[in-house]
């Protein structure tokens, strides 16, 4: 039998001293997503919820795709789960004349046990997978999808004059702040890195690239959270720093510096808006109504509800934000601030 990850970090601890956070989430999510399919088990995202969130998603991509004049690109998703979305959205994309003969598919994903649920759900499409978002092509425009995947990147925290690492004591791996100057703040240099590049490949290729998470940075606030780390297990909040590996880390996403990265790159910046807003522009509730023709009542009912969970604002209608980014002479993209065409 191998040695656990908690080993390996006490280790680890005992080696170098108390690991920063960013360190301790990089570790655990490994662990965590390098295991058994954790979807389902302790949270389920928006595309297992309902066939029509990926569909508006294809929507949203042939939509734009129509709009810049048919270019050749790539579709790439980042972090894609079971592959829900896509093949939901490839399902609508392949319906578009010349749509399949003109895009590559890119899977951004470091899970095995995820890539083969993916490459089953995808098996009708000539998809590639990536450890990495700098192994995409960059010979077309690109048009990227990042679905709940910021909020998993590592995180760091700075509060009074010191930051936030993880230490081992009294047989328990628990919080110790360490002295450290600067601002307080909660930020991600993992997804700023990501970001960055992304946002750079767009300005110089072309295309645009979809967030959907849940985060802050969008709507008027008095003070930027200052610790926004949680844990989940079988859908109940647990201590971070109990049973590493065990549980999936995630922190709101600060819409405000991914967009100031975009704009960084001469990208033109679309939102956020919530996620209700931008389902119900792309006719997500027109949808559900033709889903429910002729089905029995109970058929109906779970069709309602789902469209509840994923538009409401007391669900995953509000807490969710979506944010756009588009390349210099791309369109803007439906729901932000325009219909479908």
């Amino acid at each position: 039998m191998g040695v656990s990850l908690a080993e390996t970090l006490r280790a680890r601890i005992a080696a170098e001293g108390p690991l920063r956070l960013d360190a301790w989430m990089a570790a655990c999510n490994a662990a965590y997503y390098g295991g058994e399919d954790p979807l389902g088990r302790d949270f389920t995202t928006a595309p297992e919820i309902s066939q029509m969130f990926g569909e508006m998603i294809g929507g949203w991509i042939g939509d734009l795709w129509l709009r810049a004049e048919k270019p050749p690109l790539h579709i790439a998703e980042l972090g894609p789960g079971h592959g829900s979305l896509m093949a939901d959205a490839l399902r609508l994309l392949g319906r578009l004349p010349g749509f399949a003969a003109s895009a590559g598919l890119h899977m951004v994903e470091t899970s095995l046990a995820l890539r083969s649920i993916q490459r089953a759900r995808l098996a009708g499409w000539a998809a590639q997978w990536h450890d990495r978002v700098d192994q995409l092509p960059d010979d077309r425009p690109l048009i990227i999808v990042a679905n709940e995947f910021f909020d998993a990147l590592p995180i760091r925290q700075r509060r009074a004059g010191k930051e936030l690492h993880v230490g081992f004591d009294d047989g328990l791996f628990m919080p110790k702040w360490l002295p450290d100057e600067g601002p307080d703040a909660e930020w991600s240099e993992a997804a700023q890195a990501i970001m960055g590049h992304l946002a750079g490949r767009i300005a110089a290729q072309g295309g645009a690239m979809l967030i959907i998470d849940y985060g802050y940075g969008g709507q008027v606030i008095e003070q930027v959270p200052l610790d926004t780390l949680q844990a989940v297990h079988r859908g109940e909040k647990v201590s971070p720093f109990y049973d590493p590996g065990a549980h999936d880390l995630t922190a709101h996403v600060d819409f405000s510096a991914l967009a100031a990265i975009a704009h960084g790159r001469g990208l033109a910046i679309h939102g956020p808006v919530a996620q209700g807003a931008l389902l119900g522009d792309l006719g997500i509730a027109a949808r559900a109504e033709a889903l429910k023709m002729g089905k029995p009542l109970h058929e109906a009912g779970s069709i309602t509800a789902a469209l509840l969970r994923l538009t409401a604002p007391q669900q995953m209608g509000a807490i969710f934000q979506a944010m756009a980014v588009t390349a210099p002479g791309w369109p803007v993209p439906a729901g932000f601030g325009m219909g479908p065409s």
